[in-house]
């Protein structure tokens, strides 16, 4: 029986739909801008929709925010402080909240950069995926690896010292050399944290209908190999599947959805994960996808397309897809306090997983060994309802994060 005795941390995502050009490797809800973006009566919108859900978030605390996309950082300079302004006064931001912007280069300038960082913005992400002419043009990018270089020297000069860059490695055509090459590029502009994530044909892209030839499965498991000793050598620690940090600049906001936290989407297709302690229920919803029908229906609970009560099976199957991408795994007191349930019900499975030397845990932990992380999509369906007779012994890691954040950064 589920009892919840706390809230979880909660944060804040805020979805900003339209980009210059749609990527043939994006699901993520975006849409290519055709004339003018109709900002202010966007912004309008995920106002409105934000001050509809105060009373979910009565009192609460907000850890940290997210403006992804699509571009975010098509946003003006005018719009960021206004819905900064207006965030601060609808929620509790904590004093020392991250408060992260997605931009993409080709799309971001100093003079916006130094806006957006006295609007409160606090870190950036930047998404450059590539620094390889033949790579970028393969996945459609519109900028190139001067564009990439020159975003960092802009945002370091408009004050920016915490930000992640996207790289992508699996790419048409890539080698382990190349790959690697990517890396060193990344390294000598010294970020503070980044995002190493495998391609991946989603359903609905252009990749899916127009499959790329990808490279192999051995050259692909040397990139990432490669990838990272290269990143472990510079100073930068994996904590996450895909996420490399440096000392103390983990993502505070993706950590938050990988321990099961609680987060309030507001924007043309978001999604949400909230607690209500009072009814012991975990509740997910989704706006409206389409930027004009969410904008139509803002002020309304119309604007909710979808919404869910998870179920305990739900609720173990999400906490341990989230989890169990972290190299160092989890706490099991935040089991309960996430989930509402003591995780008695899972321990045969885990002690089987141990057994198999994909799990490790100590009296107070769980957390994936090395090889748990290779396999990881099989570890996770072993705590699918009936899942006792899966086997992991061909499967590579290919989950993805379920929610939309700066690519695991």
């Amino acid at each position: 029986m589920r009892q919840f005795t706390e809230y979880p941390p909660l944060s804040l995502y805020v979805h900003f739909p339209w980009c210059i050009k749609k990527c043939p490797y994006c699901d993520f809800n975006s849409h290519t801008v055709r004339n003018e973006i109709p900002e202010q009566q966007y912004l309008n919108a995920v106002v409105a929709d934000l001050e509809l859900h105060a009373p979910d978030i009565w009192g609460r605390s907000v850890g940290s925010v997210f403006f992804g996309g699509g571009t975010p950082s098509l946003m003006s300079a005018a719009g960021m402080e206004f819905l900064m302004s207006r965030i601060r006064s609808i929620v509790k931001l904590e004093p020392n909240a991250e408060i992260t912007l997605e931009a993409n280069p080709g799309a971001i300038n100093q003079d916006r950069f130094s806006a957006y960082q006295q609007a409160g913005v606090n870190r950036l992400s930047i998404g450059v995926q590539s620094f390889n002419p033949i790579h970028l043009q393969a996945l459609g990018r519109i900028h190139s690896s001067d564009d990439a270089a020159n975003a960092v020297v802009s945002a370091r000069q408009a004050g920016f010292e915490n930000f992640n860059l996207d790289l992508m490695h699996g790419l048409p055509g890539q080698t382990a050399r190349h790959a690697c090459d990517d890396i060193n590029a990344a390294l000598e502009l010294a970020p503070s944290h980044i995002s190493y994530y495998q391609l991946t044909l989603e359903p609905n892209t252009l990749f899916a209908a127009r499959p790329p030839e990808l490279p192999g499965e051995e050259t692909l498991w040397d990139i990432q190999q490669q990838g990272k000793q290269l990143l472990a050598d510079a100073g930068y620690r994996q904590y996450e599947v895909s996420a490399y940090a440096r000392d103390n600049r983990q993502c505070q906001h993706n950590l938050n959805y990988w321990l099961f936290g609680d987060y309030l989407g507001i924007g043309a297709g978001a999604h949400s994960k909230l607690t209500f302690p009072a009814h012991n229920s975990i509740v997910r919803h989704s706006k409206r996808k389409q930027p004009a029908d969410y904008m139509r229906t803002a002020d309304t609970p119309d604007r909710i397309q979808g919404q869910r009560e998870l179920g305990l099976d739900d609720t173990r199957l999400e906490f341990m897809m989230n989890a169990l991408r972290l190299n160092d795994g989890f706490q099991t007191a935040d089991f309960l306090s996430r989930t509402g349930e003591d995780i008695d019900p899972l321990k045969a499975t885990i002690d089987t997983l141990e057994t198999d030397g994909l799990l490790t845990r100590t009296p107070f932990s769980v957390a994936p060994t090395d090889n748990g992380l290779r396999y990881l999509d099989s570890v996770l369906e072993k705590f699918l309802p009936d899942a006792a007779d899966n086997s992991y012994a061909t499967k590579e890691t290919r989950v993805i994060p379920i929610i939309n954040s700066d690519h695991s950064a």
